[in-house]
């Protein structure tokens, strides 16, 4: 399979489709390929240089009301690949005969064929490297680089055909001090910007040099704090678990419910959108809807929005949008606010500085109410100069609080967070985040 030829060959499987089924049937096919990059560094060094080339095919086939779908790995040769796909749809017409109808099976009937491309050259992988570990010499580094183009396409039997190519790349890494005491940091997008690069880069090994003083452990109670873009994304990342979902919304089961009902609001400089447009997703989802550029979800401080699946529309008569099976944001986007990030921690004035929290669950979903760890280069501030790192503590607070009466600020500046997942194939989603000053937030460890 060649970089050149992707396109024309899911043309070809999309073609073979069309005369392989019967009058009576219908198909639908999603296309999930890419060539990436994979590098892993561990104490400053490569330790596992490597490309992936995959392909992968979902078949849906729908007779009537009943339906069934199968996952496929093709080799990118129609000559090889006709067998398995014929083979597919045979299993799939025996299940499909002991299958009962599906009364939400809702599938895009409306064609609306659509190509983009997004290429923007890369650096080869080891320049890429070099230019990293040139940059931490020195230092105990580990981290991981991937890149490259994904591919993900759409076809079906009323001739939709649908395309997405995107170039991305995503590095994340960690400069180590000793036990529990690190520095880590992302860099991911579209194009690779090498000052940019170097800035976070220096930005890391600045507060790698904090973490030489000697930590402080503070006691559990309630204390100023500011959350960085990717402290911020662990919280994002929870809501994204059915806060936005119209299903979770309509059964009442969502996070943010409170904020649909009214019983909650956020500060009024809170925004979330489905920012489509910007991110790495396609603007089309699995049963062939297109997606808008951009879906409001809390506008405001107040609800605006929700992700609804074509199943979900289906079964509570709302209009879908293009949302995923598990309607959860693919391109995650937080309005920005009008505080410049170099001068958050003189916002902060006195408090903790969270560069990133883990290991996050619900400790009360009606609430909101999260509870988490701070993770890696955490400091206490004063006066708005960082004087020491903290010991692990446990936070647990509601995001109604954090992001309602309880929000000083959000940063003019925003990051884009790549998902670095890679189980299976790469992950497309992303968040676009800005960092957030907070007056109190409940530490309970």
């Amino acid at each position: 399979m060649s970089f050149r030829n992707i396109e024309s060959y899911f043309n070809d499987v999309a073609a073979l489709l069309d005369r392989s089924v019967a009058a009576r049937e219908m198909y639908t096919c999603s296309l999930d390929a890419e060539i990436s990059d994979f590098v892993r560094l561990n104490r400053g060094k490569v330790r596992q240089p490597g490309t992936v080339t995959q392909c992968y095919l979902r078949l849906h086939l729908i007779d009537g009301r009943k339906h069934a779908e199968q996952c496929l790995t093709l080799s990118g040769d129609l000559a090889q690949d006709r067998a398995p796909i014929a083979s597919a749809l045979s299993a799939l017409r025996d299940t499909i005969a002991a299958l009962p109808e599906d009364p939400h099976l809702n599938f895009a009937t409306d064609v609306r064929t659509s190509r983009v491309t997004r290429s923007t050259p890369l650096p080869v992988a080891e320049e890429v490297v070099e230019t990293v570990l040139a940059a931490a010499d020195g230092l105990d580094l580990v981290g991981i680089y991937t890149g490259g183009p994904v591919y993900r396409g759409f076809a079906n039997s009323l001739g939709q055909r649908n395309w997405h190519e995107v170039r991305s790349f995503n590095l994340q890494w960690s400069l180590y001090h000793r036990a529990d005491k690190a520095v880590k940091t992302s860099y991911g997008g579209f194009a690779w910007i090498p000052e940019a690069f170097a800035a976070k880069m220096t930005d890391a090994r600045e507060r790698l040099s904090l973490l030489t003083v000697r930590s402080r452990s503070l006691k559990p109670g309630r204390y100023r704090a500011y959350l960085t873009p990717t402290a911020m994304e662990e919280i994002a990342g929870m809501l994204c678990w059915g806060g936005f979902s119209g299903r979770a919304l309509e059964t009442r089961q969502s996070c943010l419910f409170r904020l649909k009902d009214g019983a909650a609001v956020l500060d009024p400089s809170v925004a979330f959108a489905e920012n489509t447009a910007e991110g790495i997703a396609p603007a089309f989802q699995d049963d062939g809807f297109a997606r808008p550029d951009a879906v409001p979800l809390v506008t405001g401080g107040r609800m605006a929005g929700s992700l609804v699946s074509p199943r979900t529309a289906r079964e509570f008569a709302l209009a879908q949008n293009g949302a995923n099976a598990s309607e959860m944001p693919e391109s995650l986007d937080m309005a920005a606010g009008d505080l410049d990030a170099t001068d958050a921690l003189a916002a902060l004035d006195t408090g903790l500085y969270i560069g990133n929290l883990w290991y996050l669950n619900f400790s009360d979903r009606p609430a909101c109410r999260l509870t988490g760890m701070t993770r890696f280069a955490s400091f206490w501030v004063e006066s708005g100069k960082i004087v020491a790192p903290v010991d692990v503590m446990r936070f647990d607070d509601s995001v109604f609080r954090l992001l309602g009466e309880q929000l000083v600020g959000l940063t003019a500046e925003r990051e884009l967070l790549v998902n670095g997942d890679t189980y299976r194939q790469r992950n497309v989603s992303s968040m676009r985040l800005p960092g957030a000053v907070v007056r109190d937030m409940a530490f309970t460890l």
